[in-house]
C-alpha cells in the first residue's frame, strides 16, 4: 500500500512523489494550513503543544490526520502503511502525546529540512499514540521526509523504538517489510539488473526494487515540466490498477491518489485515480500568514479540476486528530 520516490532534476532540483493505495477511499481534501496555528496532540490532557512555523498544504485521511503534504518552506511529508509498526505500549511517565494522525502535521509545522527535523525527532519530544482507524483498523504507518537540497529521511517505530534512515540515499520507500530488509531485497535485484528483469507484481516489495530502477534509469531532465512529467511516469508505474485488492495480501491495494511535489517551486499537484486531470496548488499564491484563516479544498465527490487550483480554496474548521 502506497510508494514514495525523490526525484532529481539536472539543475540539483528535487521532486517528491508518491502513491495513496487503500481498499476503501479515504475521503481526503485538501488543506491550506497557515503559520502560527496553536496545534496540540488531539488526545486531550497530556497531549504535546505547539505553534506552527511554517504554513502548508496538505492532504487529509478520513478527517483524522495529516497524509500527505509540504509546507512553504519546501519540506514534504509523506505518511504510508507499515503492518509492522509498533510504537510501544502507552504509559504514564510525563511525556507528552500525539496522536499517530498528527505525526506528519508536526513535522511540516516544526521543520523547515529533514535534518531539522532528524535532529528533533530523534529526541522523542513525545509518545506516539495509534488509535484504530475510523474504519476500526490499526494504524500502523511510517514516515518519510524529503527537501529541497535532496534530504530524505524514513521514520518508523519497530518494536517500541523509534529507527531512522537519513540521507540522500534512502529515495525510495513502500510498506512492508521494515526498511532494513527492503533494502536488502533492492540489493539483491541490483546484482540481477534490471534490464534483465524486474519483480513485477503489487507487492510492496516488487513495488520498492522496480521504483529504485526506474528513478535510476530515467534521465535527470532540466526542463521543469519533462521532469515532473519523469516523476510522475515513475509513480504510476508503480501504482496499482483500481479494483485490485487480496484478502490474503492486505498490504495490496488499489491506487486511489497521486501526489508529485516539486520542492523548488513550491508546487504540489494531486491526481485522482477516478478524475482525468491532475491538477496542482502553488504555495505562493495562498495566503500562509499569521492569523490567516485554515482554508479547504473538498475533493470527497472527485470534482473534475485543472491547472493551478489556490483560488478554490474557501475557509473551514480544521478536522480533530485520530483519538480514541
Amino acid at each position: 500500500m502506497c510508494t514514495r520516490l525523490l526525484y532529481e532534476t539536472a539543475k540539483k532540483a528535487f521532486i517528491t512523489a508518491r502513491s495513496m493505495d487503500w481498499y476503501e477511499d479515504l475521503g481526503s481534501d485538501l488543506w491550506a494550513f497557515p503559520k502560527g496555528m496553536e496545534r496540540d496532540g488531539g488526545l486531550g490532557e497530556g497531549s504535546i503543544k505547539w505553534t506552527s512555523k511554517y504554513g502548508s498544504i496538505t492532504l487529509s485521511g478520513y478527517d483524522v490526520g495529516t497524509a500527505d503534504g509540504m509546507n512553504e518552506a519546501g519540506l514534504v511529508a509523506n505518511l504510508l502503511y507499515l503492518a509492522e509498526a509498533d510504537y510501544a505500549t502507552e504509559t504514564s511517565d510525563g511525556k507528552p502525546k500525539l496522536s499517530v494522525g498528527a505525526w506528519a502535521q508536526y513535522a511540516l509545522d516544526s521543520y523547515a529540512t529533514v535534518a531539522e527535523a532528524v535532529m528533533g525527532l530523534s529526541d522523542e519530544p513525545f509518545q506516539m499514540i495509534d488509535p484504530a482507524l475510523p474504519n476500526g483498523k490499526a494504524a500502523g504507518l511510517h514516515l518519510s521526509l524529503s527537501d529541497k537540497i535532496g534530504g530524505s529521511a524514513i521514520f518508523e517505530y519497530v518494536n517500541g523504538k523509534l529507527v531512522v534512515h537519513h540521507g540522500g540515499e534512502y529515495a525510495v520507500m513502500t510498506n512492508s517489510p521494515t526498511y532494513d530488509e527492503q533494502l536488502a531485497l533492492t540489493a539483491y535485484w541490483g546484482q540481477i539488473g534490471g534490464l534483465s528483469m524486474l519483480p513485477g507484481t503489487n507487492r510492496a516489495a516488487d513495488r520498492f526494487v522496480r521504483t529504485s530502477f526506474y528513478l535510476q534509469s530515467v534521465p535527470k531532465f532540466e526542463d521543469p515540466r519533462l521532469a515532473t512529467s519523469a516523476a510522475f511516469s515513475i509513480i504510476r508505474n508503480a501504482s496499482v490498477p483500481l479494483g485490485i485488492t487480496d484478502a490474503n495480501a492486505p498490504n495490496i491495494a488499489s491506487t486511489i491518489w497521486r501526489s508529485v511535489a516539486d520542492h523548488d517551486a513550491g508546487r504540489y499537484y494531486y491526481e485522482s485515480a477516478v478524475s482525468p486531470n491532475a491538477f496542482w496548488v502553488d504555495i505562493e499564491n495562498l495566503d500562509l500568514a499569521e492569523r490567516s484563516k485554515p482554508m479547504k479544498l473538498c475533493l470527497k465527490d472527485h470534482p473534475i479540476l485543472a491547472g493551478d487550483v489556490s483560488k478554490e480554496f474557501t475557509p473551514a474548521q480544521p478536522f480533530r486528530w485520530l483519538a480514541h
